[in-house]
């Protein structure tokens, strides 16, 4: 049996499969991502985007911030792809409870995924941070510089930047999920990326399938690795 079969086999054999993906599970929906050789850290800024998607750079510098932010990590004409749609599927189908995600483009919701969990936040939740006020993604989209609430506060997306943990009740969620889940699939992530990369240690199970384009750190715990674009492993196993 080869793998595209072993893979369609466990998935048609489980009941609790938990999806656990980043950013290349969406560079298929023309959304780059940050490590490889087009991605993001390898295009020229006055500073790298590691140290303007911190913290500390939105506090001290937050006109280059969103500059960056507007430009090179919102992509509104995005549509779902086949990776999504297949996760919506499963859901659907009731095998699938849960899409752990580290992208924050909302792509599995459009695609129709209910429990999806974004360890990294969302483009689309933006809040006063001085009164909590919500504002929607075409706010901050059509604010010009720095978007500011009517109370006079700086209006923040709710995504995780570097220097800032990640939400409490979303962690114990994803735990949780993983240590139900009788198989996990993680899709389109180079695992390196903490704390993150280190919550598929919660899975204790023997299905743990590795799709990815490069080889990752993680592999030789795989119980299946695949190499290749994740929209497509789905096409080929579960159809359009």
């Amino acid at each position: 049996m080869n793998e595209m079969e072993t893979l369609k086999q466990w998935i048609e054999e489980s009941k609790r499969i938990v999806f656990f993906g980043g950013a290349g599970v969406s560079t298929e929906s023309g959304i780059p991502d940050f490590r490889s050789v087009d991605g993001l850290y390898n295009q020229k800024y006055a500073y790298p985007p590691e140290t303007i998607i911190s913290h500390s750079f939105y506090k001290r510098n937050p006109e280059e911030f969103y500059r960056f932010y507007k430009d090179r990590m919102i992509y509104q004409d995005a549509e779902p792809n086949a990776a999504h749609k297949a996760l919506a599927k499963l859901e659907e189908e009731g095998k699938l409870c849960s899409v752990i995600t580290q992208n924050i483009d909302g792509l599995h919701q459009m695609a129709g995924s209910k429990k999806v969990l974004e360890l990294h936040g969302s483009i689309h939740r933006n809040y006063c941070e001085k009164c909590r006020k919500f504002y929607s993604l075409d706010y901050v989209v059509q604010s010009k510089g720095v978007p500011k609430c009517e109370c006079g506060g700086t209006v923040k997306p709710d995504v995780v930047l570097y220097e800032e943990g990640l939400d409490t009740d979303t962690i114990n969620q994803a735990v949780y999920e993983l240590k139900h889940a009788d198989m996990l699939i993680v899709g389109g992530t180079s695992l390196v990326v903490y704390p993150a990369a280190g919550m598929i240690d919660y899975y204790k199970g023997n299905k743990m399938v590795l799709i990815n384009l490069a080889p990752t750190s993680r592999d030789n715990m795989a119980d299946l690795v695949i190499k290749g674009k994740i929209g497509e492993v789905f096409e080929e196993i579960l159809g359009k």
